[in-house]
């Protein structure tokens, strides 16, 4: 049985995790409207897969005898200043993620719940390569610019996320 201090962490982790889906999506339609189709493929896999995170820690809920409690979603920002800024949100937001799991992991602790620390061991893991990734495509776009051939090619290359 989840406690209902955990249930209700989870829930508030669900509703984070549905919020960076409709980030991304927001991003992606930001990245389109600059005539940047590989990036917006890039957040539009990276909002599957916030979503995907949101239905375990539904799932988890209910095979552990919780509820589920829907929150209500902000709007996330429509607009970006430029490629750049995009990831620069892109790696906040993880970083914030990441220190939300890790309040969630040490609750969890707290309350010896071997089986919630299973799972959010799963996510810390993925958000040391979320970082890095975000990390990653930030210092390329640094260097490469927003201008040109290279702005093209980074673009492309975030097409091909999916592809392998």
């Amino acid at each position: 049985m989840l406690s209902k201090t955990l249930q209700k962490a989870f829930n508030d982790q669900i509703n984070h995790e549905l919020s960076s889906s409709y980030l991304y999506l927001s991003m992606a339609a930001y990245a389109e409207s600059q005539n940047l189709p590989g990036f917006a493929s890039w957040l539009k896999i990276q909002t599957k897969e916030e979503s995907g995170h949101a239905m375990k820690l539904y799932k988890f809920i209910n095979e552990r005898g919780g509820r589920v409690e829907l929150q209500k979603i902000e709007q996330p920002p429509l607009e970006f200043k430029s490629p750049t800024a995009l990831f620069e949100d892109v790696l906040k937001h993880e970083r914030r993620i990441t220190a939300l799991i890790n309040k969630l992991y040490e609750l969890a602790l707290d309350e010896k719940d071997y089986s919630a620390q299973v799972l959010l061991h799963e996510f810390i893991g993925e958000q040391v390569e979320e970082e890095a990734t975000a990390s990653a495509i930030l210092e390329t776009l640094k260097m490469a610019g927003e201008k040109g051939h290279a702005l093209i090619m980074m673009d492309r290359q975030l097409a091909r996320r999916g592809q392998n």
